[in-house]
């Protein structure tokens, strides 16, 4: 379970707003790049809320969704940013994920003066930071990022589903199983596709009039 012994040693080392990133939908073959940032009150104790807290790929979605409101209550900020899937095709996956994670960065008030990021660097956030490999496992504010980025990318997806409902996209979320692959097979791609992405780009179907 993540705890907060590196938000701790930061509140100590004299930072006070220290901000947990964290993305979803990177490997998605549909719809956006879905980032949060959460920054929780200096000193919090690993208890109630922050205590339910892991990695969102560890829990189900009907807790992940029991836990969005709870955490965006207890937070001190949280922010989300995004990135299309016309914009992931425009400058890559990597640079559209560091915009998404910089929009939500962007959007925590008060400003952090500490990011801790799951595996991602934002060389162009002027804010000190540390970027770490499966931090979403290992640090609480990480954690909670990861929370509110996937509940709210899943509710994304669900809706783009009531628009282009023969994809599937409620169920698989935009990711790559055999039934989506299936059908963009039987359908061509919708503009929500990745175009850009491999299986995506080996369809040769003509794109459906949607």
């Amino acid at each position: 379970m993540p705890t907060f012994d590196h938000e701790m040693q930061l509140w100590q080392a004299g930072y006070q707003y220290i901000a947990g990133v964290d993305e979803v939908g990177r490997g998605a073959l549909a719809g956006p790049v879905v980032a949060a940032a959460v920054i929780i009150a200096q000193q919090t104790p690993l208890a109630g809320i922050w205590a339910q807290v892991c990695d969102s790929k560890l829990l189900t979605p009907a807790q992940r969704a029991a836990l969005e409101i709870p955490l965006q209550t207890a937070a001190l900020a949280w922010g989300i940013g995004s990135a299309s899937a016309a914009i992931i095709d425009q400058i890559g996956i990597a640079a559209a994920t560091r915009q998404a994670m910089g929009e939500a960065v962007a959007a925590l008030q008060p400003r952090p003066d500490y990011l801790l990021i799951d595996w991602v660097r934002l060389a162009q956030v002027k804010i000190p930071q540390t970027s770490s490999v499966k931090a979403d496992l290992h640090m609480v504010s990480v954690a909670a990022a990861s929370i509110l980025a996937k509940v709210y990318r899943d509710r994304l997806l669900t809706q783009l589903h009531e628009q282009y409902p023969g994809y599937g996209f409620h169920q698989h979320k935009g990711y790559g199983t055999r039934a989506h692959l299936a059908a963009l097979t039987d359908q061509g791609p919708c503009p929500e596709h990745r175009h850009t992405f491999a299986p995506v780009a080996r369809s040769t179907l003509i794109s459906p009039t949607l």
